[in-house]
């Protein structure tokens, strides 16, 4: 997997669409390579998809930090690409999701020096609904804080998930 920029937002108003069109351009001539392009702005993303050719190796997420960014969801399921999925990291809350047409749902903790706590139960929830929908479920970190609770540091409070690594990864959406 390549990640072209993890500090930036392809789908930011600033950038032109012929630029983003350009991306994934390049992205689809790089056939062999799978990109993860993840956005927070789903309204621009949704407006932008039907004039944007996505090639099968380009996967498309949405950030759903909370119940709040919900609603991000129904912009991702405009948008035509083999995988669509959720970046639930940091996860701030519990989220009740509708996972129609989401093939992948990543989840982690908050990580800095003013980190906040991740409810495991929150986590649970997402698996469980992940388990329901047959959607793959990627518990990516807890974040500066055990599962217990404790605040330890980013490095030293781990993945595991009650008592498990949860690895999941995403089929494509069949008919996308």
């Amino acid at each position: 997997m390549i990640f072209v920029n993890s500090m930036s937002d392809l789908f930011h108003e600033d950038v032109p669409g012929e630029f983003i069109e350009s991306v994934l351009g390049i992205m689809a001539e790089a056939h062999w390579h799978t990109f993860q392009v993840l956005t927070k702005r789903s309204d621009r993303l949704a407006q932008l998809a039907p004039r944007l050719s996505w090639p099968d190796n380009v996967w498309m997420g949405v950030s759903v930090e909370n119940q709040r960014w919900a609603d991000r969801i129904e912009d991702l399921r405009k948008v035509p690409a083999k995988v669509r999925f959720l970046s639930c990291e940091p996860l701030l809350g519990p989220l009740e999701l509708d996972l129609e047409g989401i093939s992948w749902v990543i989840v982690g903790g908050e990580s800095g020096a003013r980190a906040r706590p991740i409810d495991p139960q929150w986590v649970r929830q997402i698996r469980e609904q992940c388990e329901e929908a047959g959607v793959a479920f990627f518990f990516k970190q807890w974040g500066a804080f055990n599962e217990a609770g404790a605040k330890v540091g980013k490095g030293r409070a781990g993945r595991i998930l009650d008592g498990r690594l949860w690895n999941a990864m995403p089929k494509p959406l069949a008919g996308s």
